[in-house]
């Protein structure tokens, strides 16, 4: 299979949705471990990933999103790091070998602890605690490392550097949330992030989350702008806005909304596009029949 850099070159690939989305529909409760279900309900993990790849999406996420191990101390899991990540990885690579073409991303979102001065978690304890993430999901068979949803560039230098040093063959993608003023929660700015991540050696960049599509296109603008030779921009945009229906939160955003914020991103110049909270494999589908 050619390399996900060399397939990016040729044309823009769609990714996929929401896994949080899709498993309080398959029953997660708020207090309860996602990571967890890799081992004790992989099927309905396959299930979702099955249909995200159905729907044309060329990456598709391992369920790994709080596979540190300080998001998993909450739910009595920390000894179980490695295993919950590869077991994630497998499912999602079980999924992807029925697809030709498909990658598989493993999934790292934020620690939960604050770099110093702010916390206590250092470069090089950072990197450490990624690192047993990685190793896990490397274990597992991914194709690219994803680290997501970061605010703070100290963490996400951590991150980069554990995925460097456990698997310095795999692509590394970041994305970052400007959902403060079009800025991280640590306020970093867009073009700032393309910058520094780039010089950190990252080649796929971009912003996931955030505050609906609107809001996506002014922040892609600011990546695309920034962007050096031979890196990739993505987004991975909300499907709206959560509006809240009785006593849970449903976004706003409809396929076709998707189908359009794929079609901007596009003509922006945008590399992979996909969509993040609230998004189905119908979102999914208008992104990538787009594309």
């Amino acid at each position: 299979m050619s390399s996900i850099y060399e397939l990016l070159e040729k044309s823009p690939l769609a990714s996929d949705g929401a896994m949080g989305t899709m498993l309080q529909e398959a029953g997660l409760t708020d207090g309860g471990s996602p990571e967890l279900w890799n081992a004790e309900r992989p099927e309905v993990i396959e299930k979702i990933l099955e249909a995200y790849a159905s729907a044309g999406a060329s990456f598709i996420t391992t369920n790994t999103f709080g596979g540190t191990r300080g998001r998993l101390a909450m739910h009595g899991l920390e000894s179980r790091v490695e295993e919950l990540n590869k077991a994630g990885a497998e499912i999602a690579r079980k999924v992807a070998d029925r697809h030709p073409g498909v990658f598989v991303m493993g999934d790292i979102g934020p620690s939960g602890d604050l770099m110093e001065p702010m916390g206590t978690l250092t470069l090089e304890s950072g990197k450490d605690l990624f690192a047993e993430q990685i190793r896990g999901l490397v274990a597992g068979g991914v194709d690219a490392i994803l680290i997501e949803t970061m605010s703070d560039l100290s963490e996400v230098e951590a991150a980069v550097n554990a995925a460097h040093e456990v698997a310095p063959e795999l692509p590394v993608i970041v994305t970052l949330s400007f959902d403060t003023n079009l800025r991280t929660m640590m306020g970093v700015k867009p073009a700032a992030a393309v910058t520094q991540l780039a010089a950190l050696g990252v080649r796929i960049i971009g912003a996931n989350c955030g505050r609906g599509v609107d809001e996506m296109l002014l922040i892609a603008k600011e990546l695309v702008g920034a962007r050096p030779e031979g890196v990739f921009i993505i987004t991975q945009s909300n499907a709206g806005l959560p509006k809240l229906q009785g006593d849970v939160f449903i976004y706003d955003g409809s396929p076709e909304d998707m189908a359009d914020y794929a079609r901007q991103m596009v003509e922006l110049g945008v590399n992979i596009i996909g969509s993040c909270c609230g998004s189905t494999p119908a979102h999914t589908r208008a992104i990538a029949s787009t594309l």
